[in-house]
Parts: structure tokens; sequence; C-alpha cells
């Protein structure tokens, strides 16, 4: 189902695939005025991961993103599909999505007071074949966080705060969890959006 009207400057024929589920992601799409159906990509991401061996972030983060357009291209043969993944480093460590609460609380106390960035990917495919990706960055310092203040947190997060790399989302309750951010917004929110954008255009999709 297209999850926003289409606008004037959208040239292709049918709206745009998004594979992911991502509240984040489908706010960003919609807010460029991207018309996009979200259709979100069954992969393991560990046995993704497993598989690429000692490689560097940004290489987990456009293996994910590729990963799960491929899945959703392969079933929506002439349309454009989007993935997008994101993960994040500080100190040599990579990581993710937190699977528990408790391991959510741990990654708090461990980027507590320490700077960390994020690796922000997205993939573009036509009919399984890559048009387009690209990794983009945003650094971002987090204040020292006291047990009491982790532990209120993640009771007002729920579940939400397993849904993003770093257990926070920087336009909600996260903001509280930072001193100082450097990136662009849409980056932290885990979709790149101006590069894409571009990407877009040159494939026709855009009017230039």
């Amino acid at each position: 189902m297209n999850e926003n009207p289409v606008f004037s400057f959208w040239r292709a024929e049918a709206p745009l695939i998004l594979a992911s589920k991502s509240a984040g992601r489908r706010q960003v799409l919609a807010q460029a005025g991207l018309p996009f159906e979200s259709r979100p990509a069954d992969v393991d991401e560990r046995a993704i991961e497993a598989g690429l061996g000692a490689v560097g972030p940004d290489a987990i983060a456009l293996a994910l993103a590729r990963a799960k357009a491929s899945v959703v291209s392969a079933k929506a043969p002439g349309r454009l599909t989007l993935g997008a993944d994101q993960v994040a480093s500080c100190e040599g460590r990579v990581f993710g999505k937190a699977e528990t609460i408790e391991k959510a609380a741990e990654l708090l106390r461990f980027l507590s007071g320490r700077s960390h960035r994020l690796h922000s990917a997205v993939a573009l495919l036509g009919d399984g074949a890559v048009l387009f990706e690209t990794v983009a960055h945003a650094d971002l310092t987090m204040r020292p966080l006291s047990e009491e203040f982790i532990a209120a947190y993640l009771n007002e997060m729920g579940e939400a705060a397993l849904a993003s790399a770093g257990a926070y989302q920087v336009e909600g309750l996260g903001a509280q969890l930072f001193s100082q951010v450097v990136g662009d917004h849409w980056t932290i929110m885990g979709l790149p959006i101006l590069p894409l954008l571009d990407a877009l255009r040159r494939e026709g999709a855009l009017i230039s």
C-alpha cells in the first residue's frame, strides 16, 4: 500500500519500495516527498554479519542494507527498492540493536561519557542490480549517565529501545542522552536522504 501521495516531481511509474519497517526511515521518506511502500525484508542479520569475517562497520552496514534490498527486489521486478541499515562503533567495538533490555542497559553503560560513530548505509536496487549505495556518518557524544537515569530511560522506552543501534532514537527521548551531536539529522535517523535523492534523480525517478 502506498504510504504517502505521489508528488508532481516523482517520475517513476511506481512508488519506491522500502525494505524496512523502521518508523524513522518511513518518516524521512515521507517528509522528503517520496511515494513509497514499506515491505520489510526477512533476513538473518547475525548470520550475514558472521559471514563477512573481519570487516569494518561501513562494510557491515552496507552488506545488511544490500541484503535487505536484494530479498525484496527479487520479488518486485521493474521496481526501485531501497535497503538501509545502521551500526555504531566505539573504541574498536561495533554494535547494532540490543537484543534485550538488559543488553541495552549494558550498552548504555559502555557508551556513557564516550563518543561513538553511527554508520548509516543505503542500497538502491533495481531488478536485483545495485544502482547506488553509500555510507554516511555522524558522531555523537553521550553524557555521563547514572544508573538511576539508565533505569528510568529504559523503563520509559521499553521495547522501542531495541529498535535502533545504540538503544536510542535521537528524535525522541534519546535526545536526553547526549551532550554533542555532529552530523545531519537524516543520517542519525538511519537514512542519509541527500545522496539518495541524487541517486534517484540520476535514475530518472525524480525531476532534476
